[in-house]
């Protein structure tokens, strides 16, 4: 998820490295428990020099392409993931279903751009779950500016077989700072000294204003009328990114705003109710639509939209498979990142970037022959953009949180633990785009930190040394978090994620960064093998 500064050439072979302690072990277990400088410098040899991490990703990304969950897509890279591990001699290479999800969704074609008074080609794409069109509709562009409900009364009667645009202007402004950064010395200064970081932590960001939570409400309600009026299709502006970059995520299904989540219809829903199509557009072109609209112009716009819903099966998978592990292999040290994308992009840096450092990482632990102590088990996770991904794994095979009421108004919430929770070792995520490894945030358990420091020793001059207490956020690695399992996940640098990436249309192979990934991959094999052969299980933090 976040952010990074020019990669140094990894000329790995010249570089050696202290001795890595180890404490309260004999000479006899001593070479069991800790791997050699001589590991180190195998993995980080193996990653950089004859690293297939770059094959993996741009077969999943540019051959496979988009994974929205369900779809063909997601189905095709499941069961490539699944025989790719199992041609490295993993064990037990299987896709494990989770569910039911729902409805899957694929494009088949589309096409937008504005016809009269003249033609404008629009940068444009669906959102997933939108139905399609009835073959081609032009059609007449309407904006509704409307900011309470007395305004929308003005448009009843007047929606049917048009194409409404639904939001006002959206700025633009120059970018003065580059798209692409990186962590900053005085950065991770401010992550080790454990301060609230970065700004834009959505953990951080205080609760919604009155204000605010009526505007969205009253945007629920705006929906809903277009709807009920019979729209042709809606429009609306991306709401981040510029420059010819759009956001584009899910349909929405007009309801009413105060409907809790979990009640909430879901687009992929097998009985969701049927839609106005959804589009999202370029800002500069919807500015430019909105305003020729406001100078009183006549604007037609021509559509086609082809899509196919897929419901032959509800149920989705994860793909899974492990290294053995000898006389600890009842013990699991697990290693994951999902396999889902959104669809205008090829899911590049989000989460492919991910599925190839992890799936590098365990065909680095086998071509190298490094036999773990515990059982490594890699995942691939569906459905983490829609669903929670890992969610289902967690509670099926760890624990999760149960609330019993005592018939007195008094509520007891309780971890229900499976057998497996006590033999559990530690969960590695990596889900932050292509940057390279910075550090590590230990997200409150202060007991990692003299374990992870001499891990990072080798990787120093690579650019990885900061450790804080802060927390990571928005992935599957929340869900271990929660009931009480040991989380590592990476500092990353930033590069394009939040400004170009992120769920956008130029989430594509040309945005990876290739050094940065492999030095990824270095760092966390020798992590993950570090973590699979200690005496002892990392340590948990208290559960609140």
């Amino acid at each position: 998820m976040k952010y990074r500064a020019l990669i140094l050439p990894l000329l790995l072979a010249a570089i050696f490295f202290n001795p890595l302690s180890t404490n309260s072990i004999n000479a006899s277990s001593r070479q069991a428990a800790a791997p050699t400088n001589d590991d180190a410098a195998r993995i980080k040899d193996e990653a950089v020099n004859h690293s297939q991490l770059m094959d993996t990703l741009s077969y999943l990304t540019e051959v496979i392409g988009p994974r929205l969950t369900n779809s063909p897509n997601y189905r095709r890279a499941a069961t490539w993931t699944r025989d790719k591990l199992a041609s490295w001699e993993l064990s037990d290479a299987h896709l494990e279903p989770w569910g039911p999800f729902g409805r899957g969704w694929s494009l088949q074609s589309f096409s937008a751009q504005v016809v009269e008074p003249q033609a404008i080609p629009l940068i444009a794409y669906p959102k997933a779950w939108s139905p399609g069109t009835p073959g081609e509709v032009v059609a007449e562009a309407v904006y509704v500016n409307a900011k309470t409900e007395e305004d929308l009364h003005r448009f009843k009667g007047k929606l049917r077989g048009k194409i409404v645009l639904t939001s006002s202007l959206r700025s633009v402004s120059a970018h003065f700072e580059p798209l692409a950064t990186r962590w900053t010395a005085e950065d991770m200064l401010k992550y080790a000294d454990d301060e609230p970081y970065p700004p834009d932590n959505p953990v951080l960001a205080p609760q919604p204003t009155p204000a605010e939570i009526a505007r969205g409400k009253f945007s629920a309600q705006k929906l809903n009328f277009i709807a009920e009026e019979g729209a042709a299709a809606i429009l609306e502006p991306s709401f981040v990114a510029d420059g010819g970059t759009i956001a584009v995520m899910s349909a929405s299904v007009p309801q009413p705003a105060d409907t809790p989540s979990n009640k909430r219809i879901r687009p992929w829903a097998p009985d969701a109710p049927r839609i106005a199509p959804q589009i999202v557009v370029a800002v500069e072109h919807y500015n430019r639509i909105l305003r020729m609209l406001d100078k009183g112009e006549k604007v037609k716009l021509a559509m086609n939209l082809s899509v196919r819903f897929h419901d032959e099966d509800l149920m989705s998978s994860h793909t899974i498979a492990e290294i053995p592990g000898s006389d600890l292999k009842d013990e699991v040290v697990m290693i994951g990142a999902h396999l889902d994308s959104w669809h205008a992009g090829t899911g590049a840096t989000d989460n492919g970037a991910g599925v190839a450092v992890m799936m590098e990482t365990v065909r680095i632990l086998q071509a190298l022959k490094l036999k773990p102590r515990r059982t490594i088990r890699i995942a691939l996770w569906g459905g983490e953009e829609q669903a929670g991904g890992s969610r289902f794994y967690v509670e099926k095979h760890f624990g999760k949180w149960e609330t019993s009421n005592d018939g007195g108004g008094q509520s007891e919430r309780r971890l229900m633990k499976t057998p497996e929770y006590d033999r559990f070792s530690a969960y590695f995520n990596f889900d932050a785009g292509t940057g390279k490894v910075r550090g590590v945030f230990l997200g409150g358990n202060e007991g990692l930190r003299p374990i992870l420091r001499p891990w990072l020793k080798p990787f120093e001059e690579l650019g990885a040394s900061t450790l804080t207490i802060n927390g990571d956020w928005g992935s599957d690695f929340a869900w271990f978090d929660q009931i009480g399992l040991p989380v590592v996940n990476f500092i990353q640098d930033e590069i394009e994620y939040e400004t170009r990436t992120h769920h956008t249309n130029q989430d594509v192979l040309d945005r990876i960064q290739p050094g940065d990934l492999k030095q990824a991959a270095a760092v966390m094999t020798y992590f993950v093998y570090q973590t699979a052969m200690r005496n002892e299980k990392l340590p948990r933090k208290t559960i609140r």
